[in-house]
This record gives structure tokens, C-alpha cells and sequence, in this order.
């Protein structure tokens, strides 16, 4: 079974929240076909833009968005990443529409401060979620009503998942790829990466 992941992208997202994921998943499509020749993709990643326009991530690189909030497929898993989110917290366009990608989504998650977005759309009230260890107080103060947690490297909470800072979105792309394919194929992903995670080994198959 293919599943659609729609990665959001904005002006001032943390570059490795983005392509970390975008990493994972891609390359998981890549490795099973080599592992399982014929078989159909596990993953179609694009991105997602509120408008067509490029956005700048920090640092300065640009993004072209693959497509707007207006034209894009379907999204299976919806990623919602971090960054510097608070000029995307005050747009009402932009929780309008992770609250509705989000009903339509068999898995969301949010990376770093991407838990912010999801917050904000009220999406992880009553949850139990977390985020980078910098922004942890932020969070609880800003949504009493999400159960913050620290010390994790990403948590899941029915078909909500939500990550630490940065590096951590690899981590819990993996985790999903597990999940939702199959462990063996996210050890051959993370090995193809050259990315410790979990118990893969020199002997897991690669590409």
C-alpha cells in the first residue's frame, strides 16, 4: 500500500526538520524497490506550500514548494515541521488548514516546533507530546492542556506522533516506517542513511 506523505513548508523552517524526513521517507521508497523489485512504493513525499512562492528556511536556503494549500494530493501522513513558527502561529489560513489535512490524515506528526502548529490547531489537546528541549517550558505555558513531555526522543499518542529537536525527526520518520511498512525495511533505510538507529546491523541488507 502507497501512502501519501505531505511534508508543510514555511519561511524560517529548520532546514534538517524538513529534510530529515523528507530523507527517510524517500529513500524508504528507494530501498524496497531494490529489496522488493516490482513491488509499489511504500511513500510519495512532496511538500507543501501555503502558496506556490518559494519560502526561505533558516539559514537562507530556499524551498520551492511542490505544491499549495489549494492543489496538493491527498496527504496520508501529514508532517508538520519546526522552525521559527511564530509568524505561522498567527496565520489563520495556515491552522485552518493543518486542522483539516490533519482529519483527512491517517498519521500526523509534528517535528521540533511543529508541535506548536499542532497545538495551536488544537489538534494535541489532551495529548501527551513533546518537542525540542528548548521550547518544552514555551509549550506548557502556551497549551496547559497538552501533557508536555521531556527526556524522549519522539512520543506517540494515538495516530499523533511528535518529536524532539531537529535530528529527532529522523528518528521518528524511522519509527513510522517501521510502523507502517515494516521494521526490516526501516533498519535497511537508516543503514542505506549510514544513521544509527535502533539495532540495525553491518549484516542489515542495503542497497
Amino acid at each position: 500500500m502507497m501512502r501519501t506523505v505531505g511534508i508543510y513548508v514555511f519561511d524560517e523552517i529548520e532546514v534538517l526538520d524538513l529534510g530529515g524526513p523528507f530523507e527517510v521517507f524517500s529513500v524508504a521508497a528507494r530501498v524496497k524497490a531494490r529489496l522488493e523489485p516490482g513491488s509499489p512504493p511504500p511513500f510519495q513525499v512532496f511538500t507543501v506550500g501555503r502558496t506556490p512562492a518559494p519560502v526561505t528556511a533558516r539559514g537562507g536556503l530556499r524551498v520551492l514548494p511542490a505544491y499549495a494549500f489549494v492543489d496538493h494530493p491527498p496527504i496520508d501522513l501529514l508532517v508538520i515541521p519546526g522552525g521559527v513558527v511564530t509568524a505561522e502561529l498567527k496565520e489563520p489560513t495556515v491552522i485552518s488548514w493543518i486542522t483539516q489535512a490533519a482529519t483527512r490524515a491517517e498519521v500526523i506528526a509534528g517535528v521540533c516546533t511543529g508541535s506548536f502548529l499542532l497545538a495551536e490547531a488544537g489538534l494535541l489537546d489532551g495529548k501527551r507530546a513533546t518537542t525540542h528541549w528548548e521550547d518544552l517550558a514555551d509549550l506548557r505555558a502556551a497549551y496547559p492542556r497538552v501533557l508536555v513531555e521531556e527526556n524522549t526522543r519522539w512520543i506517540q499518542d494515538g495516530e499523533l506522533f511528535t518529536s524532539a529537536g531537529i535530528t529527532a525527526g529522523i528518528d521518528l520518520a524511522l519509527e513510522l516506517v517501521a510502523r507502517l511498512e515494516s521494521p526490516t525495511l526501516a533498519q535497511a533505510t537508516a543503514r542505506q542513511m549510514d544513521y544509527a538507529w535502533g539495532n540495525w546491523s553491518k549484516d542489515t541488507p542495503g542497497t
